[in-house]
C-alpha cells in the first residue's frame, strides 16, 4: 500500500490553532479531561453534543510533538466536530453503527492532512445519557476501564489507529454505564511514565481506578495524574500525560 494519498491536502481553514475543548454538562453525572501542564506532543481530546442526550467524545495521540502534528490535528477536530454533529443527530440513531461511520471520515482526515501515513491511536465514545450506555470504538488506544461496583472491565483495542490504512474496516462496542459507575481513559503518557526504568503501568490505573471513588470526573482525572506525579517523583515531561473520565451519580 502507498504511504501518500492521490488526493489534495485539505486547506486548513479557517482555523489557525485547534479549539480549545468544552466540557458539556451531562444529566445523572459528570464528564471531564485534563492535560497534565502543557501539551507537548499530540494528545488531544474533545466533545461534541449534536443531540440533549448524547455526547460524542474523542481522546487522540496524534504522533509527533505539538508543531509537526499541528496541521493534522486541526483537520482532526474540523471533521470530528462536523460529522460527529452530522452523524448523531436524530431520534433513532444507532450509536455503535455511526461511531464506525465518525472514525471512518476522521481516518481520511488525518492522511489527507498527513499527505499519508501518520499513526493517530484514538478512544471515539458517544455516551446517552437516557439509557446509560457508551458506544465506543477503541482505534489501537491505552484500553478504557470502567469501574462497575468493585469489578473492572477493560474496553480493549476495536480497530487499527486513525491514519495507517485507508480502507482499513473498524469495529464498536457498547458498555453500560449505571448509576455509581466510572469510565476512565488515559494517554500512552500515563501507562508510559517511569520510575528507575518501570513503567507506570496500566495495571496501576486500574488499581486508582478500583480504590478511587471521586464524585466528579474532573476529581477522577486529577488523581490519576496526580498519581502519576507522585510515582515518577517529579513532573512528568517524557510525553502528554492527559485522562478523560465519564463518572455516573449513584
Amino acid at each position: 500500500m502507498s504511504t501518500a494519498l492521490n488526493e489534495e491536502r485539505p486547506v486548513i481553514m479557517p482555523w489557525k490553532d485547534p479549539l480549545q475543548a468544552k466540557i458539556p454538562q451531562i444529566r445523572d453525572g459528570y464528564l471531564g479531561a485534563v492535560y497534565y501542564g502543557q501539551r507537548r506532543s499530540g494528545d488531544f481530546y474533545d466533545f461534541v453534543r449534536p443531540t440533549p442526550d448524547r455526547v460524542v467524545f474523542g481522546l487522540f495521540d496524534v504522533a509527533g510533538d505539538v508543531k509537526q502534528t499541528r496541521d493534522i490535528v486541526i483537520a482532526l477536530q474540523q471533521k470530528f466536530r462536523s460529522a460527529g454533529a452530522l452523524l448523531f443527530e436524530g431520534a433513532e440513531v444507532n450509536e455503535p453503527e455511526r461511531l464506525l461511520a465518525l472514525w471512518i471520515e476522521i481516518n481520511r482526515a488525518v492522511m489527507l492532512a498527513a499527505g499519508g501515513v501518520h499513526s493517530c491511536p484514538a478512544f471515539l465514545g458517544c455516551y446517552n445519557e437516557e439509557i446509560g450506555t457508551l458506544s465506543y470504538v477503541n482505534a489501537g488506544h491505552t484500553p478504557g476501564l470502567v469501574r462497575d461496583m468493585s469489578k473492572i472491565r477493560q474496553l480493549e483495542a476495536t480497530a487499527l489507529p486513525l491514519g495507517l490504512f485507508s480502507h482499513s474496516v473498524p469495529d464498536s462496542s457498547v458498555v453500560a454505564v449505571r448509576p455509581g459507575n466510572t469510565f476512565l481513559a488515559v494517554s500512552k503518557g500515563v501507562v508510559e511514565a517511569k520510575y528507575k526504568g518501570e513503567e507506570y503501568g496500566l495495571e496501576r490505573v486500574r488499581e486508582y481506578l478500583s480504590q478511587a471513588h471521586f464524585d466528579t470526573a474532573h476529581e477522577t482525572c486529577v488523581g490519576v495524574l496526580s498519581k502519576v506525579q507522585q510515582y515518577m517523583c517529579t513532573a512528568p515531561t517524557h510525553n502528554d500525560v492527559t485522562a478523560l473520565s465519564v463518572v455516573r451519580n449513584s
